[in-house]
This record gives C-alpha cells, structure tokens and sequence, in this order.
C-alpha cells in the first residue's frame, strides 16, 4: 500500500471518530433540558400511529414525526402543550415511558375537539386530514369535485374529477418507456375506450412492456436512480469498471440485486434477504441472473465477499460495508442508513424508537448512556448489534472474532458487545433473523410502496390518496393480492386514481 493511500485510511478513519462525537454531542443537545435532565419520550410517536392508525401521517408510516408535539424537542408546539396539560395531570414527573404510554390516549382524546392553531377546525379533523393542528397556515385541501363538475369533466376529452385511462396510459409510456406515444398509438387506445376490460388490458399490456425497457431496467435508467439514495454511490472508491483513484468496492453489484428483486416474479423482501449475488447479463435487452457461488471468485474484490449463508441482502454488500462501517467496530450508522433507507424511519428525527431494555451498554466508551443520549441509542445500540460481525473497508467478511481487533481504541469493553439485539420490540439473535423482522414487517411494505408511489405519482401521498396508498402496501403484504411483488403491486398503481386522473 502506498504511503499516500495509507494517509488516506487515516484520514478517514480519524473523519468517522469526529463524526460520531459531534452526532452525539448534538443529540445531547436536542434532548437534554437545561439543567441536563432528558425528557423526550420516543415511544409516542409510535404510539399516536396506534391509537390514530387511519390519521394521514400514518399511512405511510408507523410513525409520526416528534414536530407533531414539539418545534426543537423537547420544546413543545401550540398541540403539545394542549396535550401535555391533559397529561395524567397531578402526576410526579418525569413520568415513566409505560405511565407516559397508559396516560397518552386520555390527553389525545381530551384535545381533540380543540383547535390548537385557532384557524377554525378541530384538532381531529387536522390529524386524520392531514392538516398540522399546531399551525393555523396548514389546513386540509379539498379536492372533491361537485356533482356538476364531475359531470362536465367525465363528457371532456380529459376526466380531471376521476380516473381517465387515456390519461393513465399515455403516463404509463411516459413514466415507465421514457418516451411519448404517437399518435398511431394513442388513437388505437382511444378505440378501447367503450369497453372498461378492453382499455384495462391496453393499460396492462402497456405497463408490461414498459418494464422490460432499458429506460425502466438500464444503466441510469428508472429503477437505478430509485435506488440512488439506498446505494450512495460515490465514485472516487468505486472499483470494477470506471474505477476511481481508491478502488474499494463497486456498487454496479448492487445496482444489479436492487433490480433482480424488484422485478419479474420475485419477492421484493430479497432486497433485507437475499442470499444471491447477481450480474448483469445483457444491456438490450436487459437482462440479470444470479451469479453461481463457484463462478465469482474473480469478482469478490468488487462484488460480495460475505459467505453465502451470512448474507442479508442489500446490507450486506462490499459496498454497503464499505461506505458506512468503513473501520466502526459497532457501526451505528450502518444500522441507522439499513433503518432509514429499507425502513422508512429516521432516528435522527426520532422516528421508530423502541426502547430496548437495560440498554443501552456504553460498549465502545463513546457516552451513549449518558441520559441525554440514552433516549435514542436505547434503540439504535440494539439495533446495531448484529451488524457488529461484519467488516467495513478494506476484509469485507463475516468475522465472529472482529471486535478483537478494535481494542486498541475503543477500549477492553468493546469485545463484549453482543451479536444479539433488537428490532421493534423482537429480540434477534444476528442479523440474518434482524433481516427477516424487518422484511416482514409494515414498515419495509410502507417504504416500498411509499418510493413507487412517489416516483410514480409524482408526489408523496396525499390526504386524499390515504385509502388508496393504505390497499397498496397493505396488498403488497398480502398472499392473496400482490404477495410482494413489485410488478403486480404497479399493476394496481396505475389504475388508483391518484396516478390516472389529470
């Protein structure tokens, strides 16, 4: 190794201990009262999704944000306050989490006839509309036509009050072909028009040819950039082709899993699960295919050196390890990017906290118990658990025995860190039971549903686009409907009103 790739590793090395000194000094900050005391209560969030589960902020996740209550926790909003008056009143505080949890649903209910931001409508109707009760410049939007104009809309050439197949297809080879359809086309679709089955089945039969496309499964194409934000490639330590200056790993790899299990007729819950290691076989048309254990030898630099029965998927990858384990021995971020990204819930704005026992166990000396930090690493310590066996930069393996090598500088305790941890509430005994938890559980069919509807729709889901969003993710969990399966799920997409109506 060179001297100047050696400066190199130090470098990062020193940037990832600066990184997390500061992360836990700034949420110290956030958490802490005045005189030191943390008084946030993270089970809440997960709680008020519980006894409001139709509200609008629910429907894509099992969480509410913290600024639901508070501005910076743990100052709370004009809705906070109004709850926290209710809140088991003439009790000592703190309160416990369990009695906070017991005495939360008498508050909500206490307040929800109030109207926190004095702009005219209750409490309740903004939390299940999706309006923010604490602010009186957020009201909820009506988008219901009259019956007049639903009549004239559905006699126009485009049905702006309903769903107008027209519409939905020519978006369908907009948004999944990446081109416009002619007008050849779109006359021969317009012929379907008098027979509901005849332009469902054009709409069908268009979407399946689209996802076969290189614009849908290509290099840049849609399904690469949907999983830009999960992969965070960084080109100057990409390896394989176009490599940068410091080669460390290629992401091409995951690009190709990411695709594997997002189309055709597998189950999307591969992307936590997967054991196989893929390529890319053909450009045009697109093509993938597993890659067979004994034919990768040459490729494990770039692509995957975890041995196949330890592997989880996308968390799992050289490339995953690489850019957030890099040297961590317990790598909280690693657990924290696997949360936000395949989950949907950011620590970081306190959401999913699920407070394990006894935790957490300041393992590695960086002041996790301290209480202002216990809040949110009594959560995110046990969630990191699992992942503490596998290798950042440089090894990239599974390696029961890793903590050994961090005693140096992080301390005698740190070899006692358990590969054992938690995962909403469930205890897990390594990351492979870490992964199957959360491939099974609402919020991963959530945060699938919840990026397709975004990328579809254009948008994120509306009030008015609850009940529609709620039968998709709620599908795509389901045997009987789409059985997760990301194609048949699309197929249902584009036929809410939310992706066909103009």
């Amino acid at each position: 190794m060179t001297s100047g790739r050696v400066r190199w590793f130090s470098g990062l090395r020193a940037w990832a201990a600066v990184t997390t000194a500061v992360g836990l000094s700034a949420l110290a900050a956030g958490l802490a009262s005045p005189g030191g005391e943390a008084v946030a209560k993270p089970p809440a969030s997960m709680e008020f999704c519980k006894i409001y589960p139709t509200a609008h902020a629910c429907a894509a996740s099992p969480v509410v944000n913290c600024t639901t209550c508070h501005t910076v926790p743990p100052a709370k909003n004009l809705f906070g306050a109004q709850v926290a008056e209710r809140l088991a009143p003439g009790v000592a505080r703190p309160l416990s989490d369990a009695d906070y949890i017991a005495a939360l649903p008498a508050a909500l209910k206490a307040v929800e006839a109030l109207d926190a931001d004095g702009d005219g409508i209750s409490n309740l109707d903004e939390i299940l509309k999706g309006s923010a009760p604490e602010n009186g410049d957020s009201r909820p939007t009506a988008v219901s036509c009259t019956p007049g104009q639903t009549r004239s809309a559905a006699a126009g050439r485009w049905n702006t009050c309903g769903y107008d197949p027209v519409h939905a297809w020519r978006k369908v080879v907009l948004d999944v072909c990446g081109r416009s359809p002619t007008r050849t086309e779109t006359d021969a679709f317009r012929r379907r028009l008098p027979s509901e089955s005849s332009w469902r089945e054009g709409i069908s039969g268009q979407l399946d040819t689209c996802l076969r496309s290189p614009y849908w499964l290509g290099v840049n194409g849609v399904l690469w950039n949907l999983a830009n934000a999960k992969i965070n490639p960084q080109d100057s330590i990409k390896a394989g082709p176009r490599a940068g200056s410091i080669p460390l790993a290629d992401y091409e790899w995951d690009y190709n899993l990411f695709a594997w299990m997002n189309t055709g007729d597998r189950d999307v819950r591969g992307l936590l699960t997967s054991q196989d290691f893929v390529k890319r076989v053909s450009d045009d048309p697109p093509t993938f295919a597993a890659v067979p254990e004994g034919d990768f030898k040459g490729m494990r630099q770039a692509g995957q050196t975890v041995p196949r029965e330890k592997r989880a998927g996308m968390i799992t990858t050289r490339w995953f390890s690489t850019v957030n384990t890099m040297f961590t021995p317990i790598p909280r971020t690693t657990a924290a990017v696997a949360y936000r990204q395949y989950l949907g819930l950011d620590l970081a704005r306190m959401e999913g906290l699920h407070p394990a026992v006894a935790e957490p166990v300041d393992y590695d000396a960086k002041g996790v118990a301290a209480p202002a930090c216990a809040v949110c690493h009594s959560t995110l310590d046990p969630l990191t658990y699992p992942f503490t066996r596998y290798d950042g930069i440089i090894r990239n393996n599974y390696n029961p025995n890793r903590l050994k090598n961090f005693v140096r500088t992080d301390g005698a305790r740190v070899v006692e860190a358990p590969e054992a941890g938690e995962i909403f509430g469930q205890k897990v005994a390594n990351l492979l039971e870490w992964s199957q938890v959360a491939a099974n559980s609402d919020a991963f069919a959530q945060k699938v549903t919840w990026d397709y509807w975004k990328m579809m729709v254009g948008r994120e889901p509306s009030p008015a686009d609850q009940t529609e969003f709620a039968l998709m993710w709620k599908g795509l969990k389901a045997p009987d409907k789409f059985n997760y399966r990301v194609e048949r799920m699309l197929h249902a997409l584009v036929l809410t009103e939310a992706y066909g109506r103009p």
